[in-house]
């Protein structure tokens, strides 16, 4: 990697130890990333940011990847389209199968900035994506306003466990990167 070289509109640069230190361009938001799972995690956060930054809805970001490159990197569009499913996974989603002319993607992996809903997460098992990798639990949306109802409601039902899908979430640097989005846009993001 060259220093200072921009992936998915992120600027990263290479540390002696050979972890990656990501420069946002938003405020109090510069991480180290150590492979390409939290490489990719990390456009999805920054995409989190901008969703935020630009007014256009929540804290969320999403990236597919097909063959360890970006196919589509998107945010929240909930406020900006007037649309409660224009959610960052869903807008990916749809990009995507617009971008590749298919309905499905079996060939490509979904990043998120935070645990799908099971909206996004219904999307992502009828896209047929293969890998879905994410940031932040779902209590970290929860604990700024977002609802979790239906994510209650299906809990402990074995759903999520049942779908054909390799599911992994981020641990240590790369779950803490995607949880302080909730906290540092806390002040600019007002549900309602």
């Amino acid at each position: 990697m060259e220093e200072g070289e921009s992936i998915a509109g992120v600027q990263m640069a290479e540390t002696k130890d050979g972890n990656l230190s990501v420069a946002s361009a938003f405020p109090d938001h510069q991480e180290i990333v150590q492979d390409s799972d939290h490489e990719f995690l990390a456009s999805a956060v920054e995409e989190a940011y901008k969703g935020v930054e630009y007014g256009d809805g929540g804290p969320f970001g999403a990236v597919i990847i097909r063959n360890g490159e970006v196919v589509v990197s998107c945010h929240n569009m909930v406020l900006k389209n007037g649309d409660p499913t224009a959610h960052a996974e869903v807008t990916a989603i749809r990009e995507a199968c617009r971008k590749l002319n298919r309905f499905e993607l079996p060939d490509c992996e979904i990043y998120a900035s935070c645990e799908p809903c099971p909206m996004c997460f219904g999307a992502i098992h009828l896209a047929r994506i293969k890998r879905l990798f994410y940031g932040a639990k779902a209590e970290a949306a929860v604990a700024i306003g977002f609802d979790d109802f239906i994510s209650n409601a299906l809990r402990g039902t074995g759903y999520y466990q049942k779908a054909q899908l390799e599911i992994k979430r981020a641990d240590g640097a790369g779950a803490v990167i995607a949880e302080q989005v909730f906290e540092k846009t806390r002040a600019k993001f007002q549900m309602y």
